[in-house]
């Protein structure tokens, strides 16, 4: 992997304003992935595939990430990073909504990374479930989304996000199949393990 190339494509996405996954979050999940050894990684959100790149230095023999992206330029973009950085072959890039193409896969997970739409949280929780494979972890980043989540906020721009959220976390602390840690790190991630 081109670390070099990786930095560059980092650093271009901060001056941009792209939504990447922040440093203190990327440091716990890598220390997750190192611990787990993933061979199947789902992630729904690529961005310019920042995250994906990252994750995909954890992959065990042969393993292989699958990341979904709407966004025609970011898809592009992703595509791009991915060749530059050396990983093309451990990536694949659905193009489309996430929830439209979400229930078309029928593949078994280790680990799956939410961190797009957060108005659709829940329903992207469900499809983690119905793929994640025993022992899997399921990471939701953003989950605290600006501290709003944990407070009384309750303007109406981020209303529908907030609540889908809040929705998000009782499902994942409330479910007896899963033992979850929300931290709060970067924009908050939560850790769920299924047991």
């Amino acid at each position: 992997m081109n670390k070099e190339e990786l930095q560059k494509i980092k650093k271009d996405a901060l001056e941009k304003h792209i939504p990447i996954i922040m440093d203190d979050t990327l440091e716990v999940i890598d220390k997750i992935l190192k611990e787990k050894k993933p061979n199947k990684i789902l992630e729904i959100g690529a961005a310019v595939g920042y995250s994906a790149m990252c994750f995909s230095e954890y992959l065990g023999e042969g393993g292989r990430i699958d990341t979904i992206e709407r966004d025609e330029d970011r898809i592009k973009e992703a595509k791009e990073n991915f060749k530059k950085v050396g990983v093309e072959n451990k990536i694949f890039l659905y193009e489309g909504d996430a929830v439209e193409i979400l229930p078309t896969l029928n593949d078994k997970y280790d680990v799956v990374f939410i961190d797009a739409a957060k108005g659709k949280y829940p329903f992207f929780l469900e499809q983690a479930l119905r793929m994640l494979n025993d022992e899997g972890i399921i990471l939701a980043d953003n989950i605290l989304y600006k501290g709003y989540v944990m407070s009384d906020y309750n303007k109406h721009k981020q209303r529908t996000a907030v609540t889908h959220l809040r929705q998000y976390i009782k499902e994942i602390t409330e479910n007896p199949e899963l033992e979850t840690t929300i931290l709060e790190v970067g924009d908050g991630l939560a850790i769920s393990k299924k047991i």
